[in-house]
């Protein structure tokens, strides 16, 4: 169960399919992304594919000694400019692919315009989603909440998304979900809906214990997308922003020209590969010797003095170009998280969030909170998340000051429908909101500070928070996940523990959760997991996503000062 494999084969298979010869491929704004985060043009390219044009896209060049490789979703304004295409053929031959189920009324629309008949192919490949790392997977849905209900788009769109997913991976499992969402128990029933509808598509070999698809609903742990990171992946997301591999480092003071916008990809990175689940000290150590490893082969090949040098050099030098682009990508990088960690006092910032996340010491967080937001360093999205943590964590509790910290926050200069944010976390995953004890089984005990070595100015931070999904998963795991919480959809029922488990985020996921889902895959030999979720979240995204669901709107952009 690799996503990123799965895409990949696809799009080999269509370009193998039309043969030799030079072509362009012509997609549409989803599928191009899905396309790029999978593979480097210059792979693509190897594959005598010289021209990425989109469907949408005016004044194109006719080209007739190219053929065409459609890659389009199936969406009626996809076929209305597929239809109107071919009725006026840019390019010699089509081959046309679409990411999902395609009606058989919108194929006879295809047939009747193809009145030259340049089409050699159509077929469904199941490529509908974002294959972000081997085991993750997006749909780049924010604001799938209207009100606390689905939004009807969103709700089609997901279902389209996760029923692909199960294609391509070529999975018909059996389906559980969270009892006390209505919005799970709708998408399990629409995507059984799906899976019986197209049954011949899922018509693949049983294995002795059937996959399991499990759905669950963000709004059961609203804390795991509250907090900072301390991995180089969920890190950078969280600072800086990662979308569809991309990194906006414009705003990175002194950056050169070349890195203001870089891509982070496991698949084409082998540092990022080896580091993205690493934490932020142990980062600092491996770019030190990222950074001596280059030193020291960039002197050698200082010493061009002979042909054999030069010959030597010039064998190297696209490994040599690639290492030099490598380490001075990740140097900014973990450069400017570095300023940032310190400017914005994250340390101090991190250990009372996980304070709140972990222990339950109300006095002594709630001075630490008071005095974080006295602190001008602080800014105001962080001062706006731990006043989020501590409403969610001390709800209950009859002496909780959240009236007190709000006022404060007002005091700030922070906005008044920024404020309302902390009312609207309450609503979204308050406690009446939960299906899950989400702060009862935390043992304080347990907690322990964790030393980060390696990059000087890091001291001490804590690590401890483990995401909701991680006692979720581990249960089903070993068998003991309660039915009643998480029913299956249907009679049938599991007898053995499941092997393999596609686990799906409405609201969105988390790269701290696909960090455990690596851990307990790591510590459970011969279960293999796949996360997913409508998105990938760091604060700013969820605070849409929560803005959304309280109001109906998304929210300005705060002012974080980077």
């Amino acid at each position: 169960m690799n996503v990123i494999l799965a895409i990949k084969q696809y799009i080999s298979k269509m370009i193998e399919e039309s043969g030799p010869g030079m072509k362009v491929l012509l997609m549409d704004k989803e599928t191009t992304s899905i396309v790029s985060v999978v593979y480097a043009q210059s792979e693509i390219l190897q594959k005598e594919v010289y021209l990425f044009e989109r469907i949408d896209a005016g004044g194109r060049e006719t080209m007739k000694h190219l053929k065409c490789i459609c890659f389009l979703r199936p969406t009626r304004e996809n076929v209305q400019l597929l239809a109107e295409e071919l009725r006026m053929p840019k390019y010699g031959l089509y081959y046309i692919y679409f990411s999902n189920v395609i009606s058989k009324q919108d194929v006879k629309v295809l047939a009747e315009a193809d009145d030259q008949e340049v089409v050699r192919e159509v077929q469904e490949f199941f490529g509908d989603y974002i294959a972000v790392n081997p085991q993750l997977f997006t749909l780049n849905i924010t604001g799938c909440y209207q009100g606390l209900n689905w939004s009807q788009n969103a709700l089609k769109r997901t279902v389209q998304g996760l029923t692909s997913v199960l294609l391509s991976l070529k999975k018909c499992p059996m389906i559980r979900y969270q009892n006390s969402s209505e919005m799970a128990r709708q998408l399990a029933e629409n995507v059984r809906q799906t899976i019986s509808k197209d049954a011949a598509l899922f018509e693949f070999r049983k294995t002795d214990v059937p996959p399991v698809l499990l759905i669950l609903d963000r709004r059961d742990d609203a804390v795991t997308p509250l907090l900072n990171q301390w991995t180089y992946q969920a890190m950078v997301h969280e600072l800086l922003g990662i979308y569809n591999n991309r990194i906006n480092l414009s705003n990175v003071p002194g950056v050169s020209k070349d890195l203001q916008e870089v891509v982070l990809s496991a698949e084409h990175d082998e540092f990022y590969a080896n580091n993205m689940y690493l934490n932020f000290g142990e980062i600092g150590t491996n770019i030190k010797e990222l950074m001596e490893d280059f030193q020291s082969k960039s002197q050698s090949h200082a010493k061009v003095e002979s042909i054999s040098d030069m010959k030597a050099f010039i064998e190297n030098y696209p490994q040599f170009k690639k290492m030099s682009g490598t380490v001075s990508k990740h140097v900014t990088v973990v450069g400017e998280l570095s300023r940032l960690v310190g400017k914005q006092n994250l340390l101090e910032v991190s250990e009372a969030e996980q304070e709140l996340a972990c222990q339950d010491d109300h006095s002594a967080s709630l001075q630490k909170i008071k005095s974080l937001l006295s602190n001008d360093k602080v800014t105001q999205l962080d001062m706006l998340r731990l006043v989020m943590l501590y409403a969610l964590r001390y709800e209950s509790h009859s002496n909780n000051d959240v009236s007190g910290l709000v006022e404060t926050l007002k005091r700030k200069g922070i906005s008044d429908k920024h404020r309302t944010m902390v009312s609207a976390i309450l609503e979204f995953g308050g406690r009446k909101a939960r299906g899950s004890d989400l702060f009862g089984s935390q043992d304080p005990v347990a907690f322990t500070k964790k030393l980060f070595k390696g990059l000087k100015g890091v001291e001490n931070v804590y690590t401890q928070h483990k995401p909701l999904l991680h006692s979720i998963l581990d249960q089903l795991i070993k068998g003991k996940l309660k039915e009643a919480a998480y029913p299956y959809l249907g009679t049938s029922q599991l007898k053995d523990r499941p092997q393999e488990i596609i686990v799906f985020y409405i609201g969105g996921t988390t790269y701290e959760e696909s960090l455990s889902v690596l851990q307990l895959v790591k510590s459970s030999p011969g279960v293999r997991i796949i996360l997913g979720g409508t998105s990938v979240h760091n604060l700013k995204s969820f605070l849409e996503e929560i803005s959304t669901a309280h109001q109906g709107h998304t929210p300005s952009q705060i002012s974080s000062r980077r």
